[in-house]
């Protein structure tokens, strides 16, 4: 673990409980020396936070490969959304104004197409592919490498030698597993519409190089719509299984060996069983928890530091380092933001290779006083008129403690394209979020759970040059009780 990290662990456990094997250090005259039980529970402690901070992006992703599964889906088919997502789909922030399709390829047997169709007047796909580790491996779409035009994406597995026949976008994987996500727009959220962003999406293909898209089988899709889909990150026992699974799957990169025996003080190693010693189970799941104490502080942190406009809370939680290593696989041998990437895969999922071109986010947790958001509060958001993108603007709530949509609410999400939305004569709209709806704001209303805090995402999808400018601002919330 870097010098850095472990001063920032042992401050974490000074506020968030520090545990007994600190304490007895800590209070121990010089001359005691720790016990041999002591030096190595710490040691797997250690390993464990680091093992956590390291391997989230990789988590992220087998957790969602898993919840496909489990709900009858395989590698090398599509899963998607038939309706805009609700609640049910607990993927880490999601957007409900939109169609997903996130195709899962697995490259181990060879190399896998996915067509990806021309975008029309009202039709196109905003998304990218990814490998395991959650590298952008090439946007699609019109602001993607086919430029709305369409295109063959051949995706190779690690190492690939033989030669890459013609008419194909030709993609490296570092990984042999991985995603599209692929996001059909919507023109609005109504029924018409919908159906037809539906339709359009699943004029998506994906199918093994060796059939060729003559002989392919029919890709097969699997609706998630209205049914369990959890990915949210357990901070126990469970995200080292995760991590395991990851291991055993997929080759170690060069940059990344010098995990090899920090994995293998807790059992992971690859080609092996998992094998922890029993006296160190409750060890390891301290270490997560310790692990996901620290992520939060890095999060709060980094919102903190870099708010996009002066004055405001409104931030991108993400830093350009991590961004750009992020796109093009980390290729500075002198960067590696391991840290500030745990905190990004800890609220979301996927990265696209040119942020901002198709996409932009920005996220907020406080209100105009820099008071956490309570769901059981009421806040108002006013958009300003002429928000400047070329799709559509919305806004989402989120659950803070697990980045997913807050359980057991109507709708999750506002936004341009929402049905019957109310406008102010200016043409500015206000949303207004909190556990009842005032009387005659049913439409721009969004519900939050009164048992605990919520988090926002306003996204821009097609932002404009007077977006970056600042031209156009977004205020905080505003508490109206």
């Amino acid at each position: 673990m870097k010098p850095t990290m472990l001063a920032t662990a042992l401050a974490v456990t000074l506020v968030c409980g520090m545990p007994a094997s600190y304490a007895r250090t800590a209070s121990a005259s010089p001359a005691t020396s720790p016990s041999q039980e002591d030096l190595q529970q710490r040691s797997v402690e250690r390993s464990a936070v680091e093992a956590v901070v390291w391997g989230m992006p990789a988590v992220n992703f087998q957790l969602m490969l898993d919840a496909f599964i489990a709900m009858g889906g395989a590698p090398n088919q599509v899963i998607y959304w038939s309706r805009p997502v609700n609640w049910r789909n607990q993927t880490l922030t999601p957007n409900p104004e939109t169609i997903y399709f996130t195709p899962f390829y697995d490259t181990t047997n060879g190399p896998v197409v996915l067509d990806v169709p021309a975008a029309g007047n009202d039709d196109s796909i905003t998304g990218s592919i990814d490998d395991g580790w959650q590298n952008a491996i090439a946007d699609v779409g019109p602001a993607g490498t086919d430029k709305g035009k369409g295109g063959s994406y051949l995706i190779l597995p690690p190492n690939y030698k033989h030669t890459v026949p013609e008419g194909y976008i030709a993609l490296r994987s570092s990984t042999f597993r991985g995603f599209a996500l692929l996001r059909s727009n919507v023109k609005s959220g109504g029924d018409k519409d919908i159906a037809d962003a539906v339709a359009y999406g699943r004029r998506i293909k994906l199918y093994p190089l060796s059939t060729g898209a003559s002989g392919a089988p029919e890709t097969r899709f699997v609706d998630a719509y209205d049914k369990p889909y959890d990915a949210t990150i357990p901070y126990d026992g469970h995200y080292f299984d995760a991590l395991n699974r990851f291991v055993q799957a997929e080759p170690w990169l060069e940059r990344d060996r010098v995990m090899i025996d920090t994995l293998g003080s807790l059992g992971i190693v690859k080609g092996q069983p998992v094998h922890l010693e029993e006296a160190n189970k409750a060890t390891v799941e301290r270490g997560a928890k310790e692990a996901h104490a620290l992520i939060r502080l890095w999060t709060d942190e980094a919102l903190a530091k870099s708010p996009f406009y002066d004055g405001a809370h409104w931030a991108l939680p993400v830093t350009a380092e991590t961004i750009k290593g992020m796109s093009d696989n980390f290729p500075d041998t002198n960067s590696y933001p391991v840290d500030n990437r745990a905190v990004m895969y800890s609220l979301g999922y996927f990265s696209a290779k040119q942020l901002g071109a198709g996409q932009f986010y920005l996220m907020v947790t406080r209100d105009s006083q820099g008071n956490a958001l309570d769901g059981n509060r009421t806040y108002r958001l006013h958009v300003p008129a002429n928000p400047p993108v070329k799709l559509y603007w919305s806004v989402t709530a989120y659950d803070a403690e697990t980045h997913a949509l807050i359980r057991d609410t109507s709708w999750s999400s506002r936004g341009s394209n929402t049905p019957g939305l109310k406008k102010n004569p200016d043409g500015s709209v206000d949303i207004v979020f909190g556990p009842k709806a005032p009387a005659g704001q049913e439409v721009n209303w969004m519900p939050t759970s009164p048992h605990g805090r919520f988090e926002l995402l306003f996204r821009l999808y097609g932002p404009e040059k007077a977006f970056f400018d600042k031209a156009w601002k977004l205020p905080d919330l505003e508490l109206q009780r």
